[in-house]
């Protein structure tokens, strides 16, 4: 299994590592004030999430960014190329705690953060969920949770798909970031909030 990155470790972060460890998945989660801050988290999760610095969290194969949104640009800057890893976008443009839209000038919030990871296969994913059905069982009344996921590079999607499947979620590929991130952006998507439970 590849390695696994968490940045940020708000609701979204904090949830997805919750999802990690109850499926026995190991990673590495930092935020911006250091691992000592995360003893709680991390022994909650023991043994299958650690703390680390930022820059440790981004040498993963796989790094999930979910750090509110005016945050971004200082908790990314000066890491080095990304040189082909996978980004999972899990930020929206939006933050507590007045949650007033960002000015996205007409673009994706994706395409903000592709932005900010230079030489990254970026791809959406984890954001259109509340941080409690994240972290929860995704199998629910018979089903599986749908989580949606998009991209531009098919086997970074493949990837996430592959880890989605393993936490247990029904995965649904909405197609390029064009398509897909808008369809989910929050707010001004149609699909954030949705509860959708996939049956076989």
């Amino acid at each position: 299994m590849t390695s696994i990155g968490i940045i940020g470790a708000g609701n979204i972060g904090a949830a997805f590592a919750r999802a990690l460890a109850r499926s026995g998945i190991a990673a590495t989660i930092a935020n911006s004030r250091g691992p000592e801050s995360l003893s709680g988290l991390v022994g909650e999760l023991a043994p299958h999430i650690s703390a680390g610095t930022i820059e440790t969290a981004a040498q993963a194969g796989i790094v999930l960014i979910a750090v509110p949104w005016s945050k971004l640009p200082a908790a990314l800057s000066g890491l080095p190329d990304w040189g082909g890893r996978i980004v999972i976008d899990a930020n929206n443009p939006i933050e507590a705690p007045l949650f007033k839209p960002a000015e996205l000038n007409g673009r994706l919030s994706t395409e903000i953060v592709a932005d900010l990871v230079p030489g990254a296969r970026v791809v959406k994913a984890f954001n259109h969920l509340s941080a409690a059905l994240v972290a929860a069982d995704p199998h629910a009344e018979g089903g599986a949770r749908v989580l949606f996921y998009s991209g531009d590079d098919a086997s970074a999607k493949a990837e996430v798909a592959e880890l989605i499947g393993r936490l247990g979620f029904a995965g649904i590929d909405l197609g390029p970031i064009s398509i897909g991130a808008k369809l989910t952006q929050f707010p001004g998507g149609a699909l954030p909030a949705i509860n959708f439970v996939k049956f076989a």
